[in-house]
């Protein structure tokens, strides 16, 4: 039934239900996300882990876009964002979990499936607290976001095919999985980059270090990229605890006072 039709429907003007009408530009490029964590998802069933991750790369190039195509088009909606985590949870969830049970801790029996399951049920926690959180912090997230988590490792696929490294039943794979779960469902704050305004001048300086990180991933970017996303997951952490730590010793100095 069209929005007219159902409008006239009884006599009296109505607004279609909920979810009835979305926007069909930024819902598509969603799909697309999901399509290509799908498309991962076969890859690692199928033993081809170096093109599943390349799959979960093109599938965060997506995420990207969609959220920027909506905010530039102004055609964000409740609909998209919740259909966004459910996409997110197959692109970025289940897909790197599975190549990463498969390519690596397989060998590893329960202990194994036990830690990429650990990466699913903590990356649907965070989207879900995502969706649930006032928007007030958009420059922070709460947490790794999980298309990061899921850059991790993909990029830890590239980085140890490119260095001809065993991934089968490596302890540090497994301990990876494990934080990099824990780390989704932290509190620790990670920036978002969303307050950064291209429009805008800025220092020069920005530029030189653009070119040099762009030099840097260039050189070796399957080794790079893995450097970078797992710096980027470390940094967050340290500067987390550092300022629990500080909380508590302010806390402490207020209370012999």
């Amino acid at each position: 039934m069209s929005e007219t039709n159902f409008s006239r429907q009884n006599g009296a003007p109505k607004k279609p239900p909920p979810g009835s009408n979305i926007y069909l530009l930024p819902n598509l490029l969603t799909t697309t996300n999901m399509f290509f964590g799908f498309m991962a998802i076969i890859l690692a069933i199928r033993g081809e882990y170096l093109v599943g991750s390349y799959a979960i790369v093109a599938a965060a190039v997506f995420d990207l876009l969609d959220g920027r195509v909506a905010r530039l088009t102004r055609t964000s909606s409740h609909f998209g964002a919740e259909y966004d985590s459910l996409c997110d949870l197959i692109s970025f969830g289940m897909a790197p979990a599975l190549i990463m049970y498969l390519w690596a801790l397989q060998p590893f029996g329960r202990v194994g499936w036990l830690a990429s399951f650990v990466f699913v049920a903590c990356g649907a926690l965070r989207l879900a607290r995502f969706n649930v959180q006032s928007a007030d912090e958009s420059s922070h997230f709460q947490g790794l976001p999980i298309p990061m988590a899921a850059g991790i490792v993909a990029s830890s696929v590239l980085c140890f095919t490119k260095l001809e490294l065993d991934a089968s039943h490596n302890w540090l794979l497994l301990f990876m999985t494990f934080m990099l779960g824990l780390t989704m469902v932290s509190n620790f704050r990670y920036k978002s980059f969303k307050d950064l305004n291209f429009k805008r001048r800025q220092p020069f300086t920005y530029l030189v270090i653009g070119v040099l990180i762009l030099f840097i991933v260039a050189a070796e970017p399957e080794v790079m990229l893995f450097v970078l996303f797992f710096a980027y997951a470390i940094l967050g952490a340290v500067l987390g605890l550092f300022h629990k730590t500080q909380k508590k010793r302010r806390a402490r100095v207020r209370k012999n006072k």
